[in-house]
């Protein structure tokens, strides 16, 4: 079994290969320069890799995208191979990454929560307290006999 530091170099080195054999060695147009790695992650005993990627667009492309990434993995994992020159090359599976959606997700529920702190604060303008300004008792003031005294 690999150790951690050893699998994170050869994760790294996938990220960096398959993006420049995307970039510049596949033709393939449904992988054009919208698809972008994300992420790489390699298993101890170094014989799979999962490959994340975001593709940007609607879902349509996103599919094409995942078929056009499944047809080039033989050809991505070559060009792994050549540069890693491991005894076993991984074996390549592609992931869609889902940090973009989450992102979006996040986004929509801050938004969600700016207005409805906008909505407070208006609500709120013109609003006094519902009782005293200072609500707390102080010494020697005349509310002081509530009991105190047992005869």
């Amino acid at each position: 079994m690999a150790d951690n530091a050893r699998a994170k170099r050869l994760a790294d080195l996938i990220r960096e290969v398959v993006a420049q054999k995307l970039q510049r060695g596949i033709k393939d147009p449904r992988l054009g320069s919208h698809v972008t790695i994300t992420d790489t992650r390699v298993t101890g005993d170094l014989r799979e890799a999962t490959v994340f990627y975001t593709v940007y667009g609607d879902d349509e492309e996103r599919a094409a995208a995942a078929a056009g990434l499944e047809s080039a993995k033989g050809v991505l994992r070559s060009a792994v191979g050549a540069a890693a020159g491991v005894k076993f090359t991984p074996t390549l599976a592609f992931v869609a990454d889902a940090l973009p959606d989450t992102a979006r997700t996040i986004d929509d529920l801050l938004d969600k929560a700016r207005q409805s702190d906008e909505k407070v604060r208006e609500a709120s303008a013109g609003a006094k307290y519902a009782g005293e300004a200072d609500p707390y008792r102080k010494p020697g003031s005349e509310d002081e006999t509530d009991g105190d005294t047992a005869e």
